[in-house]
């Protein structure tokens, strides 16, 4: 599908009160930028949300012995982003939710980084473990209206997957190493939940 159609069928989801859109894809598939620039051309009355907001702090990750695997579903607050959504979806009469962001630059959750006021009719929403079966994550897709799942060649993703890496301080061969080790791990994880999503969405290289 061309940017113009998943546009138009995104603003046609906004016809309700509220609705919750989620764009699910394996690490590097090109969930946020999608979701930046559908924000971006729906206008105010939208707002991204990334799931990876939701990740342990560092310091937890720790604690837990889960560092070298972050990433992985037991490495975020998947309750806590699963009572997001719902309070988002209730929509909390002239009240604004605030959502956590992550920075890459900091490895680190935000708290309280992106406001979702009462007008909102759109949240996007985006991040690998939107379709994943397992308890609390099944209550995800329950509580979202569409899920996208976004589908590029996996050479093509790998690629990107190390340029990210690199582009965040790691040396190739770190990049190689995470990619192909942890992150190749969530990968197919993440794939064998494509079926359950509403629309399947390959990507091309631009």
């Amino acid at each position: 599908m061309t940017f113009d159609e998943l546009l138009a069928r995104a603003r046609g989801l906004m016809d309700r009160e509220r609705a919750l859109l989620g764009i699910c894809g394996a690490p590097a598939a090109g969930k946020s930028t999608l979701a930046e620039e559908l924000v971006a051309a729906l206008g105010p009355r939208s707002v991204h949300i990334g799931m990876d907001g939701f990740h342990l702090a560092q310091a937890e990750l720790a604690r837990l012995g889960r560092t070298e695997r972050k990433g992985a579903p037991d490495t975020f607050d998947a309750a806590g982003y699963v009572n997001l959504l719902r309070r988002l979806r209730s929509r909390p009469p002239g009240e604004t939710v605030y959502a956590p962001a992550f920075r890459r630059d900091l490895e680190e959750p935000i708290a309280g980084a992106v406001p979702v006021p009462p007008r909102i009719r759109l949240v996007v929403t985006e991040g690998n473990y939107l379709l994943l079966p397992d308890p609390p994550w099944r209550s995800v897709r329950e509580l979202l209206d569409e899920v996208w799942f976004l589908e590029p060649a996996e050479d093509d993703r790998r690629r990107w997957l190390i340029d990210r890496h690199r582009a965040f301080g790691r040396t190739p061969e770190q990049a190689r190493e995470r990619t192909f080790g942890s992150d190749e791990r969530n990968a197919l994880l993440i794939n064998a939940t494509r079926e359950a999503a509403d629309l399947v969405v390959p990507v091309t290289p631009r």
